[in-house]
């Protein structure tokens, strides 16, 4: 017999979906909990999580975002975290559990930003605009999907989008010498409902052999840290490649080469001046 759910928008998730292992247990507490966002809360008390200025990060209604405080800003501020009831800030509070590191890094390139945009527009007496680092920071914060590999002949061919090599070819990699991890929470809420056109924006790191030796909860543990010291030097559109979710080996049946030969979602690569893509 299942147990109830506090929300029952949490009835949806299918947590054996492989995508979701770093996600599993904390989620599936939160979700059979009497009260889901306390459930948050006391996860975040247990993990003391901070943000970048210190502040106890804890989970609150939407309605104590003021309409004039921008939602990074906010965070920045108090440590709330504004939290409706649905899949998506519900998605966005796991990764907030689970990369801790990473979030409060990005949080503090929005704020950053976020300030020095509200001084410099204000005095120039111009309308306040997002700007290039803002919007590199939110494709990564909705749907940024953590590539590592100890082969760079593998990210070589995913930039080259030579699936059949990367994908198919190198399946028996998968795993071994290379892993994806989900990060963004609105691509975990489109995965919820899975089509075979998802797309993340990768962002790729070259580990050394001994990552692959190490427990999955000391990878994600070390992959925070990493890639949280990496965010601080900044984030632009151009780090990121497209990967097709679905494609990731073991991630969806029916892998075989008529799947990854559908160029409606594995695209061949564009290079200016080209009639053709690249040829792999």
């Amino acid at each position: 017999m299942n147990a109830p759910m506090s929300a029952p928008f949490l009835a949806h998730i299918d947590w054996s979906r492989p995508w979701l292992t770093p996600y599993r247990e904390i989620g599936q507490a939160v979700q059979t909990a009497p009260d889901w966002r306390a459930a948050l809360n006391a996860a975040a008390q247990q993990r003391d999580l901070r943000n970048h200025q210190g502040l106890p990060i804890h989970f609150v209604a939407q309605s104590d975002l003021l309409p004039a405080i921008a939602y990074e800003a906010f965070i920045s501020a108090s440590g709330g975290v504004p939290t409706r009831d649905n899949l998506h800030d519900f998605f966005n509070a796991l990764v907030w559990l689970t990369f801790p590191h990473i979030k409060r890094q990005l949080n503090a390139l929005q704020a950053a930003e976020i300030a020095r945009t509200l001084t410099r527009n204000e005095a120039a007496g111009q309308p306040i605009v997002r700007g290039k680092l803002r919007d590199a920071a939110t494709i990564f914060d909705e749907n940024a999907a953590l590539l590592v590999t100890t082969d760079r002949h593998i990210l070589e061919d995913l930039r080259a989008h030579c699936w059949q090599q990367a994908l198919l070819e190198q399946r028996s990699a998968w795993g071994i010498t290379i892993e994806a991890s989900l990060f963004g929470h609105a691509l975990m809420e489109k995965l919820v409902t899975p089509y075979k056109a998802i797309t993340a924006h990768a962002w790729t790191l070259i580990v050394a052999p001994e990552y692959f030796t190490q427990p999955p909860a000391a990878r994600i543990a070390w992959l925070d840290t990493a890639l949280a010291q990496r965010l601080a030097q900044g984030v632009t559109n151009a780090d990121f490649t497209p990967l097709p979710v679905l494609g990731v080996p073991g991630w969806w049946e029916g892998q075989d080469a008529a799947f990854y030969a559908d160029v409606a979602v594995f695209r061949p690569k564009r290079v200016a001046g080209m009639t053709h893509g690249v040829v792999c």
